[in-house]
């Protein structure tokens, strides 16, 4: 046994220790092949497992992993991709002078170097290039992270060059941009590059570059190169796709006429791919999204709609039945009230309207047989952070639906299941950042979910700061629900379209039985957080199982009792 340090992350994930992005590669193979884990995620000195306690114990899975033999990368030659960059950036003075070197030097030390991929991570695609000359390692993130980063954006920081796949906000340097696309969510396994390529630089106009990619021409010696998605398609822009229809064979259920405040589908997600930078997705609340499939008889990743704050109105292309579930808002038919929480029967040309949330944020719309839109990278899921997926709904879109697969349950008991404020935690993997008593003094302290969290993250606001210590960590695979603390202090709770790596010290992870209530605390609300030990979270994690199985009652129309 190899004795490697495993460390838990929450209580459905583990970290284990690696020399380096080499080493951690190694073992990620070696993990991957023995087929119990169900993400594996590498960092620069670390490799991180999502597994399910369910199917594997967790004392099992830490010795598996503690003893696990890295893999022979031997068989695996590396690739060498060239990827063309019109240099020039916003932040090549500064990024000069911090090098203590001129432009044309920088742009010279970078087309000579022969970079290596070190780990794929933090959005889709985005790659972490080790083998920077010594000059341009000195040079730090941003002060400041940008807001907004464009696609193709050539960028260092922190020893690391990257490129950014995706229009996303960032903290690196800006230096040049490419209009070669590094992430496909079209063609498996999407990512172009996988640690372990070299990259080489090659410098080119910036108008050739750009004919080039309106072009759909590929730079010399790629291994693959697409035209960069023009910023129409990210997260923000996607108001200008053309309209939603229903994939080829399947039926038309339900046509938008207004899309309410932010509707999107999800189903359980895109799994198996954070090795490649691409986050889960999947509901915000997946306890109300796998009642409200459970009532219309689907799977519990049956893809349904996910509703912010106020819902849509939908005309009905087809006889069905419907549930919505979760936030306890207003439903109605033809403006006749039918209320939530139970399966609702509806005929072509009827209209269901879903109005306002009157407690938590969100509403699922479970549709009998699933609902169906375009599948983007194996998921009909919409990822906020990084643009995958058909986006928020709009006026004119069309949703298909599968035919109903399984027999119609009626309503929910016991339903809501209580407090959504209290977050149950267990001790984050790194405790040698924080005081000894940060969680206990951090779990006594109100804390206000702040007006800009979504689906990337619940920023929490505390009466003080967390302290910690300064610095960041080396880029590690993150979780959901892992309570990261950035420098300022105010800690971040990771929803499910969070970045697959993260370089923020970890105080606290949600556990899995509480992470439905993430997609739930509204802005202002005052939240806690409560530390539990591993057997609380297991058995709370058992409870919830059992209310998948025991709030869905009666059989349609006829109800039990």
């Amino acid at each position: 046994m190899t004795g490697r340090a495993v460390t838990a992350f929450g209580d459905t994930a583990l970290l284990a220790a690696a020399g380096g992005p080499r080493e951690a590669r190694a073992l990620a193979t070696a993990v991957q092949a023995a087929g119990w884990a169900e993400e594996v995620v590498v960092g620069l000195r670390s490799v991180l497992v999502v597994f399910d306690p369910a199917a594997v114990p967790p004392d099992a899975a830490a010795d598996a992993l503690a003893g696990m033999a890295p893999a022979d990368h031997r068989m695996a030659p590396p690739r060498e991709v060239r990827v063309p960059v019109a240099f020039g950036g916003p932040d090549t003075d500064d990024a000069c002078r911090l090098a203590g070197v001129g432009s044309d030097e920088m742009e010279a030390l970078l087309t000579e170097a022969v970079l290596e991929v070190a780990v794929v991570g933090f959005s889709p695609g985005f790659p972490y290039l080790t083998g920077l000359p010594e000059p341009l390692r000195r040079i730090p993130r941003r002060d400041r992270p940008r807001p907004g980063v464009p696609a193709g954006a050539v960028a260092l920081a922190g020893g690391f060059a990257g490129v950014y796949p995706q229009a996303t906000p960032g903290g690196w340097h800006l230096v040049g941009r490419t209009a070669m696309a590094l992430f496909d969510p079209a063609v498996p396994p999407y990512a172009v590059l996988r640690p372990g390529d070299r990259v080489r630089f090659e410098a080119t106009a910036g108008a050739a570059t750009a004919i080039a990619a309106r072009a759909g021409a590929a730079p010399a010696d790629a291994t693959r190169a697409h035209a960069a998605p023009a910023d129409a398609t990210s997260a923000l822009g996607r108001s200008l796709r053309p309209p939603l229809r229903p994939p080829p064979g399947t039926a038309e259920a339900l046509v938008v006429e207004h899309p309410g405040l932010f509707s999107v589908v999800q189903d359980g997600g895109r799994r198996g791919l954070a090795h490649a930078g691409v986050p889960r997705a999947g509901p915000a609340d997946p306890l109300a999204h796998g009642l409200a499939n459970r009532l219309v008889g689907n799977p519990l990743d049956a893809a349904a709609l996910e509703m912010t704050v106020a819902g849509p109105v939908l005309r009905c292309a087809v006889p069905g039945h419907l549930a919505v579930v979760g936030g306890d808002p207003d439903v109605s038919v033809d403006g006749h009230p039918v209320g939530s929480g139970h399966v609702v029967p509806v005929t072509a040309g009827q209209r269901v309207a879903v109005g306002p949330v009157r407690d938590g944020v969100r509403s699922y719309l479970g549709w009998a047989g699933g609902l169906a839109v375009p599948p983007v990278a194996g998921s009909r899921s919409t990822d906020l952070l990084s643009g995958l997926g058909p986006g928020p709904l709009v006026a004119g879109d069309r949703v298909g639906a599968g035919p109903p697969a399984g027999a119609l349950r009626d309503h929910l008991a016991g339903w809501p299941p209580g407090d959504r404020t209290t977050l149950r935690v267990l001790p984050g993997p790194h405790p040698e950042w924080f005081p000894d008593d940060a969680l206990a003094v951090l779990a006594a302290d109100p804390l206000v979910v702040g007006d800009d969290s979504d689906r990337v993250g619940l920023r929490l606001a505390p009466s003080r700061p967390v302290p910690r210590l300064a610095g960041e960590l080396d880029s590690q695979g993150m979780v959901t629900g892992a309570v990261q603390v950035p420098p300022d202090g105010h800690p971040v709770v990771l929803g499910p379209d969070h970045a697959t790596l993260g370089g923020y010290p970890v105080v606290a992870v949600v556990i899995d039985a509480d992470r439905w209530k993430l997609g739930q605390c509204r802005p202002g609300d005052r939240v806690r957080l409560l530390p539990v030990s591993v057997d609380e979270a297991a058995a709370a994690r058992a409870a919830t199982r059992r209310l998948l199985d025991t709030a869905v009652v009666g059989r349609y129309p006829v109800v039990a009792g």
